[in-house]
């Protein structure tokens, strides 16, 4: 992260008493704007929605969702040439996480990466990026989205310190896919942050770079993604170069150290399976292994791992629907698939046992 990184200053724009799960919410928008003094051809507002219990009797933990920054009911921005059609849960399926956490007397922000940090490489001269860079080239070294975006989960968790209905020792972040990369490196690198839940996060979050199965350094390196990552990480994925040929066995790091980092924190992986779209290049298996080898790291800080040993070449994941939290650093692949939608209502007890909050 930049030393020039600028300030952000928050503003609340919206208030509204409403509804979400049949449950009085106070619900905030806010904007986070960016000092761009330094470059005012560049504007960077960071978007986000606080929820919180309205009969709340104290601060409550918050969840910080990566996601659309919208108002409860709000709907989803119309597509042209397309009818707007409410999303309507398929019948039997769990409440949206929204829904669960409020009904546990948690709060919920939702927080647009996007309003951060574009999610392509066309962006890396705008954005949080481009405006640390006075919207120059980023170098070799400069951060990527995926640190970017970790940065404004961070200046969200500023604000929330202010905001007296919120407990800010027990504020949590979550996401799914890039996003889960993106909490994992979050709570990696931020040690306010009292638990993450990676959902599905792949390679570049939970999935071993070493392991040669699935999504690998070069799918990032030689494809859209490569703005996830700091300049640096292209050199891995290369086959020719003045450097000579390099690849995953040559970074001096995995992903069990981004796992080690959270450590004694409470860390939830979460998966689905590939029969209903956790596709297998995802390598459930080798987040699984790395969750092993960061085990070590969790008992040397006195918190409990996923109570298996530590040979992670050995270890296979649980059967589906099989938990692991017993401890802080915990496991569970459901029977769904890209979302981590199955597991909340496994993560919102756990998060509230290991942050011993009733």
């Amino acid at each position: 992260m930049p030393a020039n990184a600028p300030k952000i200053t928050w503003t609340v724009t919206e208030t509204a008493t409403l509804q979400v799960g049949g449950r009085a919410v106070n619900a905030r928008r806010l904007t986070g704007h960016a000092d761009n003094s330094a470059f005012p051809q560049i504007d960077v507002n960071m978007q986000i929605v606080l929820v919180t219990p309205a009969d709340a009797k104290k601060p409550v933990p918050v969840i910080i969702l990566f996601g659309r920054a919208a108002m409860p009911g709000e709907p989803p921005p119309a597509i042209p040439g397309r009818p707007a059609v409410p999303f309507t849960p398929p019948t039997g399926s769990d409440p949206p996480a929204p829904e669960q956490l409020i009904a546990a007397g948690w709060g919920y922000a939702y927080l647009n990466p996007t309003s951060i940090q574009a999610d392509n490489g066309a962006g890396l001269t705008r954005g949080i990026i481009g405006l640390a860079n006075h919207g120059q080239p980023r170098k070799p070294e400069d951060w990527g989205a995926l640190r970017a975006w970790a940065w404004g989960a961070s200046r969200a968790l500023d604000y929330l310190g202010t905001d007296k209905s919120v407990d800010a020792q027990r504020v949590g972040i979550e996401g799914v896919s890039r996003y889960g990369k993106a909490a994992l490196v979050t709570m990696a690198f931020d040690t306010r942050f009292a638990v993450v839940l990676i959902g599905s996060s792949g390679e570049g979050g939970a999935k071993l770079h070493r392991r040669n199965f699935g999504e690998a350094v070069e799918n990032l390196t030689g494809s859209g993604e490569y703005h996830w990552m700091a300049g640096n990480f292209l050199k891995y994925g290369a086959a020719e170069s003045g450097f000579g040929s390099r690849n995953a066995g040559d970074i001096p790091v995995d992903a069990h150290q981004l796992l080690a980092l959270c450590a004694p924190r409470p860390t939830f992986i979460s998966y689905g399976v590939p029969e209903k779209g956790d596709a297998k290049w995802l390598d459930q298996q080798g987040s699984f292994m790395a969750a092993i080898a960061a085990g070590p790291v969790f008992r040397l800080l006195g918190a409990r791992d996923l109570g298996r040993s530590d040979d992670y070449m050995k270890e296979k994941m649980p059967p589906v629907n099989t938990s692991l939290l017993e401890g802080q650093l915990a496991w569970r692949q459901h029977d769904g698939g890209h979302t981590d939608g199955p597991n909340w209502k496994y993560f919102i007890p756990w998060a509230s046992r290991q942050l011993k909050w009733k």
